[in-house]
């Protein structure tokens, strides 16, 4: 249990510090196509478009950024076969307070005592969480559930990504929520991988889970980089909290047999129930754009500080 709890950690800090550094590298981007007066860059609906979104990738501090995204995508693969999904799921979402602790330095931004508040929630539910988790189940699920995994990720994130094209630059935190189910996807086809313990190379190829796994990332990882450039940092981090934590941690108690302490039940609900909705308040009461802190453009030299309003 501890190991699985640290390794969540670690994860949650590589995913906070990845997704601020991505907003910086999205800005950066975006700034050089305002200066370069581009109109290649949103689509038809106002959204970003897919050049857009590649030279964003391309900034150093979004590559950086992806990088730690990879190494938590590790470490939260591990926590998933060592904890309760709706464990291991929701200290990992915790990188919501990392984000917002990090934007302060990063992107200027100022946080309200609303959203100090509602971090303070998010903190205390893991701790209410922690206390109350049992052992994982040992369920991986009938081969039939492994095709319907792929099937609905293939469905959900098709579906997903023509909706926020077409919702444009309306389309921020329904990005996030659907990075955020695709991330949730990851962790439960991590956790009904066979050919994984003991390794066996032809079971693993012959997984659908494993195929489920690569699309809920790659897609994810697009909508998440969508919903940054349009979006402010927290309210997309906190409706990618709330996507990949309630599903997973439902799937996980009615599919996996995860389960709580006995006589916990009701505490595990109530911190479940608390993370997700200090989640979601960290967006509610974000600032409005425009309002909060400058950060400085490193870009412009030590002696020449060209200043961007950065959101929320």
């Amino acid at each position: 249990m501890i190991i699985g709890l640290l390794t969540a950690v670690a994860a949650s800090a590589c995913y906070g510090t990845g997704s601020v550094l991505q907003a910086v590298g999205s800005r950066k981007s975006a700034r050089r196509e305002a200066a370069a007066a581009s109109t290649s860059g949103t689509t038809e609906h106002g959204g970003p478009s897919l050049s857009s979104t590649a030279k964003a990738a391309m900034t150093w501090e979004f590559m950086v950024g992806t990088v730690l995204d990879f190494v938590g995508f590790g470490l939260g693969a591990l926590a998933a076969r060592l904890l309760p999904l709706f464990l291991s799921q929701t200290v990992i979402s915790a990188n919501l307070v990392i984000t917002a602790l990090l934007g302060i330095k990063l992107l200027g931004i100022r946080l309200s005592r609303a959203e100090w508040s509602s971090i303070g929630v998010v903190c205390a539910s893991l701790v209410m969480l922690a206390t109350a988790a049992g052992s994982e189940g040992e369920s991986r699920g009938s081969d039939a559930a492994h095709w319907w995994l792929l099937v609905v990720t293939v469905l959900l994130m098709g579906g997903g990504t023509l909706l926020v094209r077409r919702l444009g630059s309306r389309g921020a935190i329904t990005a996030g929520l659907l990075s955020g189910l695709g991330f949730g996807a990851i962790g439960v086809g991590v956790r009904v991988l066979d050919g994984v313990d003991p390794f066996d190379p032809l079971a693993l190829l012959a997984d659908p889970a494993l195929y489920a796994i690569l699309v809920a990332g790659a897609v994810g990882m697009y909508l998440h980089t969508v919903a940054l450039q349009i979006g402010s940092v927290n309210g997309a981090t906190a409706a990618l909290v709330v996507g990949e934590t309630i599903l997973p941690g439902i799937l996980g108690v009615l599919w996996l047999g995860d389960s709580s302490r006995a006589g916990f039940l009701w505490l595990a609900i109530a911190g479940f129930v608390l993370a997700v909705a200090g989640a979601v308040a960290v967006a509610w009461f974000g600032e409005p754009d425009g309002t909060a802190g400058q950060a400085p453009d490193e870009e412009d030299g030590p002696h020449a500080r060209h200043k961007d309003l950065a959101r929320t």
